[in-house]
This record gives C-alpha cells, sequence and structure tokens, in this order.
C-alpha cells in the first residue's frame, strides 16, 4: 500500500513538473521564436462589431474570437493602438484564457499609433511635428507590454504613419525614430524585456522600396534601430491606382473569364513579392542582418468603388481567397511572417457605406461565415462547437462554388483602361 502511494505521488510530481516547464517555456518564447515560423500563423485583429468604435468588443466576445483565431493556428495578433479600451481588454482575454488551459498560445504584436500635429481635427496637419499624444501612447504601451510580457512579444510604432498618401496624419521618420529609439533604451535599462522586439509597420514604399525621395539618413538610422522591418504590400490597392500588372493583357483576351482571373491572380502574387524584393534589397544595403516581415496585406470581397465593377473589379471572395491562399503558400514557404488583414469584417471603417470596400477585409463576415479563403476549415470541422455572437461559423454562399463565381468579373481589358 504504500508503494502505491509512493508512486502515485511520484506520478503527480512528475506531471507537475512537465506542466510547470511547459508553462515556463510558453512564457519563455521570444518574437524570434515566432516570427519566420510557418506553425505561428499571424492576422490583423480588430474585433468591432458595430459601425462606431465607441461600442468596444467585450471580453466574451474577445475571447470567443481567440478560440475561432486559435482554431486556424493563428497564435500572432496584431492590433493598432492602446488608445481604446479593445487591446488592454484583448491581453486580459487572451491572459485568462491561458489560465483556463494551459495549453492556450496567443501573442500580440502591441500596435502604438502615432500621428502629426493637428491630425484628424479642422486644422491643417503639421507633418513635420508630432501629435502630443503620442507620448501618451506609448506610454500606455510600454504599460501594458511590462503587465503582459508573456503576450505582448512585439510592439509596432506606427502604422503606416510614414507614408505621404496618409496625408490626414502621417509623420517623418524621425519621428519614428525617436520613439523606437526610447524603447530601445528602456530594454537596455532592465525597464521592457530584452526579448520584445521593436519595429514600425509601414508601406513598401516607407522602408525605401520604391520612390527615393523617401530613401533619407533619418530613414537609415530607422531600420538599424528596430529589431525588423514590418512591411505592407496592396497589390488590389494598386489594382486601381497602378493597374498595369492588372488589366488583361492582349495575348490574353481569349482566355475565358476564369483564366483571366487566374492570371491576374499570379499576377498579383508576383506584384507583392517584387514589392517584398524592393523592401529587402534597401534594407540589407544598410543592414544585412535585418530581416523583413509582412505587417499587412489582404484583398476586400467587396466595392462599390474603385475596385467594384465599374472599376478595377477586383473585389470578390473568389479573389480575394486565391490571394489569401497564394500569399499564405509562398510567405510560409520563405519562412516570412504574414499578418494577414484581416480576421473579421469590421463595419466602423466605412460607417456611411455598408459596401465600402474597407469593411470587407476579413476572413470571416459579420454574420459568423467563413468566406471563401477558409471554407476548407469549415470542412475540416475546425470550427466545432465554437461560436461568434451566438451563431456558428458556416460557409458564405452555402458553400456553392458556382453561386460564388455568378459574382466574379474578370479584371478590364488592357485597351480599356480603367476609370479615374
Amino acid at each position: 500500500m504504500k508503494a502505491r502511494l509512493i508512486f502515485f505521488l511520484l506520478l503527480v510530481s512528475v506531471a507537475f513538473f512537465m506542466s510547470c516547464s511547459e508553462n515556463q517555456n510558453k512564457s519563455e518564447i521570444t518574437a524570434k521564436d515566432i516570427l519566420e515560423n510557418p506553425e505561428y500563423l499571424a492576422i490583423s485583429y480588430g474585433g468591432y462589431r458595430e459601425i462606431t468604435r465607441d461600442v468596444q468588443p467585450t471580453i466574451e466576445e474577445l475571447k470567443a474570437d481567440m478560440k475561432i483565431l486559435a482554431a486556424m493556428n493563428v497564435k500572432i495578433l496584431r492590433t493598432y493602438n492602446v488608445h481604446l479600451e479593445q487591446a488592454s481588454n484583448l491581453l486580459k482575454a487572451i491572459s485568462e484564457l491561458k489560465q483556463e488551459d494551459a495549453n492556450f498560445e496567443m501573442y500580440v504584436m502591441l500596435g502604438a499609433w502615432i500621428d502629426c500635429r493637428n491630425a484628424w481635427t479642422d486644422l491643417e496637419p503639421d507633418h513635420n511635428e508630432e501629435s502630443e499624444r503620442n507620448a501618451k501612447e506609448i506610454a500606455t504601451a510600454v504599460e501594458l507590454a511590462k503587465q503582459y510580457p508573456g503576450i505582448v512579444k512585439i510592439i509596432a510604432i506606427g502604422n503606416e504613419a510614414m507614408v505621404r498618401w496618409a496625408t490626414s496624419y502621417y509623420v517623418q521618420p524621425s519621428v519614428i525614430l525617436k520613439w523606437v529609439n526610447h524603447l530601445q533604451e528602456l530594454k537596455k535599462r532592465g525597464e521592457l524585456s530584452k526579448d520584445l522586439w521593436i519595429t514600425s509597420s509601414d508601406d513598401f514604399a516607407s522602408w525605401g522600396g520604391g520612390d527615393p525621395s523617401y530613401r533619407t539618413p533619418d530613414l537609415e538610422a530607422l531600420i538599424n534601430a528596430v529589431d525588423y522591418v514590418s512591411m505592407h504590400t496592396y497589390p488590389m490597392h494598386n489594382s486601381y491606382y497602378n493597374p498595369q500588372f492588372w488589366v488583361v493583357p492582349e495575348n490574353e483576351a481569349d482566355l475565358s473569364d476564369k483564366e483571366q482571373v487566374d492570371a491576374a491572380m499570379l499576377r498579383a502574387l508576383e506584384f507583392a513579392k517584387k514589392q517584398y524584393q524592393e523592401v529587402s534589397n534597401y534594407v540589407k544595403s544598410i543592414d544585412s542582418t535585418k530581416t523583413i516581415h509582412i505587417g499587412e496585406s489582404g484583398w476586400t470581397t467587396i466595392s462599390d468603388g474603385h475596385y467594384g465593377k465599374d472599376n478595377s473589379r477586383a473585389a470578390d471572395e473568389y479573389k480575394a481567397g486565391t490571394y489569401y491562399k497564394q500569399m499564405r503558400a509562398w510567405t510560409n514557404k520563405e519562412n516570412i511572417s504574414l499578418f494577414y488583414f484581416e480576421a473579421f469584417d469590421e463595419q466602423w471603417k466605412d460607417a456611411a457605406n455598408p459596401v465600402g470596400s474597407e469593411n470587407h477585409f476579413g476572413l470571416i463576415n459579420l454574420n459568423s461565415e467563413a468566406k471563401y479563403a477558409i471554407w476548407n476549415l469549415v470542412d475540416e470541422g475546425v470550427f466545432k462547437g465554437l461560436t461568434r455572437d451566438g451563431k456558428q461559423i458556416t460557409k458564405t454562399y452555402n458553400g456553392n462554388i458556382n453561386e460564388l463565381m455568378q459574382d466574379v468579373l474578370a479584371p478590364p481589358l488592357k485597351d480599356k483602361p480603367i476609370e479615374e
């Protein structure tokens, strides 16, 4: 009897030790471990359900979303600001899920929003001066990183904050550099984990991948200061603004509509690869050791504007799903982290226009329907037992590919340019 008791206590001790070791190992996972790792899929996440961000997602709504994303093998989320409750509540939700299940894994690339002076006001934006509230945004991001070191693995200073087409709020690279250096100094002093990676997430042009006027001494210093470069690439937007790669060339004019679409999507993939390579070439000319990951790339499924039937015709679920699959295949193979944009549709982005393109980048819509990009996951049963807003995850178009294809249009022909 005594021998059995000793054996039982030994088993319990071993199980406890293994559990503690596993939890310790997870807490020690760093950005270096999760970036470049195709086992850790990344995605951009907001989680807003309503037409205004005045209505914040609840802890329970956030936890439901986390379970859905975890079922999709997503383990890294990108957020965009910390001045709203969504960011802190998301970290709390993940923390609670980890307490409920020791095997639950989810990490965060925490965004700190950066603006210029007078951004989003009736005054003229001053792009050479920064907003006074940037300091508070950075301080809040630091506090959250300290509070949740096992979850926050990356801080991104600014979102498309240096690209000049962001006319409402962009700043000069010197502003981003200032705050990146500030966080790197906190790491040196031990106030932040030395393993916390600092970056800025911006358009490919902002990282020197296009217009040479962006290639300034401040940008060179920024490239040296960040732990890695987070760049954005959007062939979908360029289907309207830079359509040379998108329109159907003369030698494809006799192909079927689907063949024309498939050919255009391959060109879209090559477009993204080219922008990535252009950034890589420039960044590595400054620092040959610096890695480059994709902080954003996505494809809308609905548009009544630039990407709709009267213009580039890029918006539909077939094209979006094809792009998603191609981008995941390429980046996984090359060990590039892709923070795909985005997890769920969010209708606040163009609240006055329900069919505006910005509302429809999600892989799952607001009716809890998985779009064509991830129909296969529904078929595989990964969402079994999970709901969003009380609804099971089903497939758009009831999973009918023929019905879906009726909404798919081939790109314009080369000799019929897209209207301005």
